[in-house]
């Protein structure tokens, strides 16, 4: 997110300011993954190592980065996107 940071201050794309509508765009994704993550971590399939992580851990031992990891990703993807139509002028998505 913080390459991408600048762009809503130079560009001012103005994502921050539409802060319900970044919820509801990265949230559901986010809660799908999550559980998704949980799901393999409780079977065995998935793990995170210990030596990489900063040691927080939330619910369903999740670290903290993971859930850090699918708010900044979409957030910055969001901001990119929006740079670029901002930079474009003229590239409508249907939210016009």
């Amino acid at each position: 997110m913080i390459g991408s940071f600048w762009l809503e201050v130079v560009l001012k794309i103005g994502v921050l300011r539409r802060f319900k509508r970044v919820v509801l765009s990265i949230l559901p994704v986010s809660i799908f993954f999550l559980i998704w993550d949980a799901y393999a971590i409780e079977k065995g399939h998935w793990f995170f190592d210990e030596k990489q992580m900063i040691g927080v851990v939330g619910p369903f031992d999740i670290p903290l980065e993971e859930f850090l990891f699918f708010i900044v990703v979409p957030l910055a993807a969001i901001m990119t996107i929006e740079a670029v139509r901002t930079v474009k002028k003229h590239w409508p998505v249907g939210d016009e």
